[in-house]
C-alpha cells in the first residue's frame, strides 16, 4: 500500500484554498460520523467559496446541531492529524467500505485499471482515525487549517447523485479560508448578498409573487413590478427602433412540426411541455420564438435588397425546469425573452455582429453595468454547417469583441451544434458575474426551413441567421437588477419615484396639489396623507426605497416649494414645484443613475 502525505508542487493561492476546503470537508465528515454513529458517507468536494458533504444520517439534524459539529471539528484540527494518501486494490477498497453502500457503488463504477486511493486521517502514532475513498489532494496535516477560519453554514437535502428516485441525503455546507480576516470579509459579503436577495426585496417592495395556483416557476407581476417593467420595455422598444429593428408579436403555441423541423424537439424535448391536441393535431406551447420569426420571413420572397432584416420580440416562452432548480426570478418556467433574429447576407455578417455587440454594451451601460467580459464559444465536436462558414462566423465574432476593446476568453467547444456564439458576462455591485447576453450564429435553421433570398446575380441563396438576446430574459434580468441596486433603483425605473409628505393633516391639500402637478408630467407620485407621524411616514417611504421624499408644511405652502429629502437621508435645497419637476424629469429622460 504506497502511502504519501506530501504535495509535490507548491499550490497557487486558488489551489491552496481548494486544498484547505477539501481537507476541512474531511474533518467535518470525521466529526459527523463520530457524533452520529451509523452515519453513511457519500461525497464531499470543495466548491467555490467552500465545501459540502452528503450524509445518510441515523436521525434528522438541523442548524442547531452545527455548533456541536464545529466544536468537534476544532478538536480534530487541534489534534494535528496527518492526511495520508493510500493506494489500494479494488478488492481492498470494497472490503474497507463494505458497509458503505454509496462508496461501494462508486468503487464498482471505476474503470478497470483505475488507481483507487483512500485518504486516511492519522494521529501522531500513525493510527487511522477516519478514512474516505478520495482522489485528493489534501493538506499534509490539520495544523495547516486555521480553526478560527471556517464556518458551517447550512443544511439542505440532496438526492444521491441528483436522482429523485435515489435516497435523500443530508448535505452540510461550510466555508473555509486561510485566516479569520478572510472569513470575516466573506461572511460580511454574504450578509450583503442576503440583504440584496431579490426574493426578499421582491416581497418587501411588492414587485412580484409566485403562487402554486399557476404552478412553480411562473411569475405574477404586481403593480410596482409592472411599473418598472413598463419603463424598461418602453426604453427597450425605443432603442430597438432607433437601431433599425422592427417589433414582432407571435403566438404562444404552434404545431409540433415547427420544432421537429428546427431540431429543437430532438435536442430539447425534456425541457419542452407536453403537446396538446387541437383539431387532431399536436400543438406545443413555445419554448423559443425563432421558428415563428422564420415563418414571417418565409411569408413572401426576399431579395438581397431587403436584407438585413432585424426583427425583435419580447416573446414569452415556456420551458420545463425541475422544481429543485427553480430560484425566484433567476430560474423560472415561463419567461419573456428580449429576443431578436437578424437575417443577412454573408457580406453583411461582420457589420451586423459588430452592431449587435455595440448595441448590447450600450444597453448594459445605461443600466449601470460597466464591468463586462466576453466568452467566445467555438465549434463543438458535433455540429452542422460547413467549416468555412464556422471559420468566417467565428472570425467576425472575434473582430467585433476586439474592436470594442472587451477582454475575452475562448470557450473551446462551447458553441451550439448550429453555430459559434459570444456570451457576455456582467459583474454586479458585489462583484458577482452573471451570464446575460448571447449573440449566436445559426447555420441549422435556414437550411432546415429552406430559407432563401435572391442575390444580385439572380440566384437563390441561404441567408445568415443570428439569434441574440441582449438582456436575456426579463425575469432573470429583473432579479439581477434588484440585487445589483439592492432595491434602490435609479429614478427612471423606480416603481415609486416621489412621495409627498405633509408635516400635518392641515397641509394635505397642498400635498395633493403638489402631487397632482408632478403626476401631470407622468411622474410616479404618491401623497402620503395618512394620520401617522411625520417621522414614521419618512421611515416607511425609505423602506419602500422611494428616491425623493418631498416634505411640505406652512413655509412650503406659502412659497409654492417643496423640501427635498433623498431615500438615504441626504437633503437637497428647497425648490419650487416646477423647478423640482424639471429636475426630476431631466433625470428620468437622461436615465441618470444618480439622484
Amino acid at each position: 500500500m504506497p502511502e504519501s502525505n506530501q504535495q509535490t508542487e507548491k499550490p497557487d493561492a486558488g489551489q491552496r484554498l481548494a486544498l484547505i476546503r477539501h481537507s476541512v470537508s474531511h474533518v467535518m465528515a470525521q466529526a459527523v460520523t463520530g457524533l452520529f454513529p451509523g452515519t453513511k458517507v457519500a461525497i464531499g468536494p470543495s466548491i467555490e467559496n467552500g465545501f459540502y458533504y452528503d450524509f445518510l444520517l441515523p436521525r434528522p439534524i438541523s442548524a442547531e446541531d452545527l455548533p456541536a459539529i464545529e466544536a468537534e471539528m476544532k478538536k480534530i484540527i487541534d489534534s494535528r492529524q496527518d492526511f495520508v494518501k493510500v493506494i489500494v486494490s479494488r478488492e481492498e477498497a470494497l472490503n474497507r467500505f463494505a458497509v458503505e453502500e454509496f462508496k461501494t457503488e462508486l468503487i464498482n463504477e471505476l474503470p478497470v485499471g483505475a488507481e483507487i486511493t483512500i485518504y486516511e486521517n492519522r494521529d501522531a502514532g500513525g493510527n487511522t482515525l477516519w478514512a474516505d475513498l478520495c482522489r485528493g489532494p489534501h493538506l499534509a496535516n490539520t495544523r495547516e487549517i486555521n480553526s478560527a477560519a471556517f464556518r458551517l453554514q447550512s443544511i439542505a437535502g440532496a438526492y444521491w447523485r441528483g436522482d429523485e428516485n435515489r435516497p435523500m441525503l443530508t448535505r452540510i455546507y461550510g466555508t473555509a479560508w486561510e485566516n479569520p480576516k478572510d472569513l470575516k470579509a466573506y461572511l460580511a459579503f454574504l450578509d450583503e448578498v442576503e440583504k440584496r436577495d431579490h426574493r426578499r426585496l421582491g416581497k418587501e417592495l411588492d414587485l412580484y409573487s409566485i403562487h402554486e395556483e399557476a404552478g412553480a416557476g411562473l411569475i405574477y407581476w404586481h403593480p410596482n413590478g409592472g411599473r418598472m417593467r413598463v419603463a424598461i420595455e418602453d426604453f427597450w422598444r425605443q432603442e430597438h427602433y432607433r437601431s433599425g429593428y422592427e417589433i414582432l408579436y407571435t403566438p404562444h403555441i404552434g404545431k409540433s412540426w415547427l420544432w421537429e423541423t428546427s431540431g429543437h424537439l430532438g435536442f430539447y424535448k425534456s425541457n419542452m411541455y407536453s403537446p396538446m391536441e387541437i383539431d387532431k393535431q399536436d400543438y406545443i406551447i413555445k419554448p423559443m420564438n425563432c421558428p415563428f420569426h422564420i415563418m414571417i420571413y418565409k411569408n413572401k420572397g426576399r431579395s438581397y435588397r431587403d436584407l438585413p432584416l432585424r426583427w425583435a420580440e419580447l416573446g414569452t416562452v415556456y420551458r420545463y425546469e425541475r422544481s429543485g432548480v427553480l430560484h425566484g426570478l433567476l430560474r423560472v418556467r415561463g419567461f419573456t425573452q428580449d429576443d431578436a433574429h437578424i437575417f443577412c447576407t454573408p457580406e453583411q455578417m461582420e457589420g451586423e455582429i459588430l452592431e449587435v455587440l455595440r448595441f448590447s454594451l450600450h444597453l448594459w451601460k445605461v443600466f449601470g453595468f460597466n464591468d463586462i467580459k466576453a466568452y467566445l464559444a467555438t465549434k463543438p465536436a458535433e455540429s452542422v454547417g460547413e467549416k468555412s462558414r464556422w471559420d468566417a462566423a467565428l472570425e467576425s465574432l472575434r473582430k467585433a469583441v476586439e474592436a470594442e476593446g472587451l477582454s475575452y476568453e475562448i470557450d473551446e467547444g462551447g458553441g451550439a451544434f448550429y453555430g459559434p456564439k459570444i456570451d457576455l458576462k456582467i459583474k454586479d455591485a458585489l462583484g458577482r458575474e452573471w451570464q446575460m447576453t448571447t449573440i449566436q450564429f445559426d447555420f441549422n435553421e435556414p437550411e432546415r426551413f429552406d430559407m432563401t433570398f435572391v442575390d444580385a446575380d439572380g440566384q437563390h441563396k441561404r441567408p445568415y441567421m443570428i439569434h441574440r438576446a441582449l438582456l436575456g430574459s426579463l425575469e432573470r434580468f429583473f432579479g439581477v437588477l434588484i440585487e445589483h441596486f439592492g432595491g434602490a433603483f435609479p429614478v427612471w425605473i423606480a416603481p415609486e419615484q416621489i412621495a409627498v409628505i405633509p408635516v400635518a393633516e392641515s397641509f394635505n391639500d397642498y400635498a395633493k396639489k403638489a402631487a397632482a402637478e408632478l403626476k401631470a408630467l407622468d411622474l410616479r407620485v404618491s401623497a402620503e396623507l395618512g394620520d401617522g407621524r411625520l417621522n414614521a411616514k419618512i421611515r416607511d417611504c425609505q423602506s419602500r426605497k422611494i428616491p425623493y421624499m418631498l416634505v411640505v408644511g406652512q413655509r412650503e405652502a406659502d412659497e409654492g416649494t417643496v423640501s427635498i429629502r433623498l431615500r438615504d437621508g441626504a437633503q437637497k435645497p428647497t425648490m419650487k414645484i416646477a423647478d423640482f419637476a424639471a429636475y426630476v424629469t431631466q433625470k428620468v429622460q437622461s436615465r441618470d443613475l444618480e439622484l
